[in-house]
């Protein structure tokens, strides 16, 4: 099967993460990743491209397609609006299709003043003032994303160091607010809306959600807004509740936002699905029914300079720990066996060892080797690889192993440093 080679530009952002997650794992595509700056993208794309041009560069088109020649890249996902309203402009300079609205779209959608402007006959868009003559207001950048630089103006203290020329002066909208995911198809039709809710914000990103009803009011504003602007594949709008509680415009998208991954949860893959779209093909969304909630925090991932060969793995309190298989454990090992690091199972386990393996399900195929030591022998007297790493629940093992051998040990919960995520 020939896969289609897909861009993700820049990699590093939450966004760029869900971008990973929703088309990583489909057969049809192969994945990469570039960023100008090393953030998080190094970590979770198999097919990295570190020391990307900049758009800013002098240089851009010619280094920028020199990459996507040598990758053979045939979509480009942007993940920032300015660099989506860039490529839109510069399309025809590209070398590769571009996973985003049209020029005109792109331009209006980066704007908030031209959003305003262009919907200002529908009253979904909220109240916008030339001047401050009354209070509460909310200000907010022309252009800008994450909610930076937007500020509730309770009083002309508020603004008395703003230069107000690049914002947006709008009415305030006290009520909730719900981020809605869409998907336009080739013939520009809308096929899917899908309102959640934005109930925790960290850092101007929504890190806790819920899917919402889709109301008539809210697929309204979305069959207008699609009407008006022409999108490909994915995008995304905010809307708020006024005093009044009527829903208004907050902003619009044409790239991927990375709560998504709560509308991929309901089984609409809006990446995926935005490919097919791009390709010229037809698509059909079936979403399930349920409800779905999303809560998210920090996730660490880790990189050490120390390179192995051959892992050495306790069992007890280990691969096994409180009658129950240690799934970080599991993963870890089938780890190991993708990328051909020998495993090997040492253990002072006192009952039939196999019988235990197969109660738990765990097949002995899945190590290079077992050794199953006596109580009285000692684990440091079996480990002969000087490029290995041992892991075991023990204080003991582990510090025996590392005066004798001088390789790094690991406790249970430092499975995590050795987890590689990239796919």
């Amino acid at each position: 099967m020939s896969q289609i080679k897909v861009l993700v530009y820049p990699a590093g952002e939450i966004n760029s993460i869900e971008l990973h997650d929703a088309l990583s794992t489909c057969v049809n595509i192969k994945l990469f990743g570039a960023s100008s700056i090393d953030r998080h993208g190094e970590y979770v794309f198999e097919n990295y491209i570190r020391n990307a041009p900049m758009i800013t560069d002098k240089d851009f088109f010619e280094k920028f397609n020199a990459l996507l020649a040598t990758n053979e890249i045939e979509l480009i996902f942007p993940t920032h609006d300015t660099i989506a309203a860039f490529f839109a402009d510069n399309q025809e300079k590209i070398k590769a299709k571009i996973i985003t609205a049209d020029k005109k779209t792109s331009a209006i959608c980066r704007d908030k003043e031209k959003t305003y402007s262009t919907f200002n006959s529908h009253d979904f868009v909220p109240q916008v003032y030339t001047e401050i003559t009354t209070y509460p207001l909310f200000i907010k950048p022309k252009q800008g994303q994450g909610s930076v630089g937007a500020k509730l103006i309770k009083n002309a203290k508020d603004i008395a160091d703003i230069n107000l020329t690049d914002y947006v002066i709008c009415e305030y909208l006290p009520g909730e607010e719900y981020t809605v995911d869409c998907l336009t198809d080739k013939n520009g039709k809308l096929s899917f809306a899908s309102p959640r809710s934005r109930q925790r914000i960290m850092a101007g990103i929504s890190v806790a959600g819920k899917i919402e009803k889709l109301t008539p009011e809210i697929e309204n504003i979305a069959q207008k807004i699609n009407g008006e602007l022409s999108f490909m594949g994915l995008w995304w709008f905010q809307i708020k509740r006024d005093e009044e509680g009527k829903w208004k415009l907050l902003e619009i998208s044409t790239r991927c936002a990375g709560t998504m991954c709560l509308t991929r949860a309901r089984g609409v893959n809006l990446p995926l699905l935005s490919v097919y779209v791009a390709l010229g093909y037809d698509i059909e969304v079936h979403p399930n029914s349920y409800r779905v909630v999303v809560d998210r925090t920090l996730i660490s991932r880790y990189k050490i300079d120390y390179e192995y060969d051959t892992v050495y793995f306790d069992f007890d309190d280990t691969l096994i720990i409180n009658n129950k298989v240690n799934l970080k454990a599991i993963w870890f090992l089938y780890q190991c066996k993708n990328i051909g690091k020998k495993v090997i199972l040492i253990t002072k386990h006192q009952n039939e060892l196999v019988q235990t393996m197969k109660t738990f399900a765990i097949t002995e195929n899945l190590f290079n080797e077992i050794i199953h030591l006596k109580p009285h022998e000692i684990k440091a007297d079996f480990v002969k690889n000087n490029k290995a790493i041992f892991i075991d629940n023990a204080f003991q093992e582990r510090n025996m192993i590392m005066k004798v051998h001088n390789i790094p040990v690991f406790d249970v919960d430092g499975i995590d440093v050795l987890m590689d995520w990239r796919s």
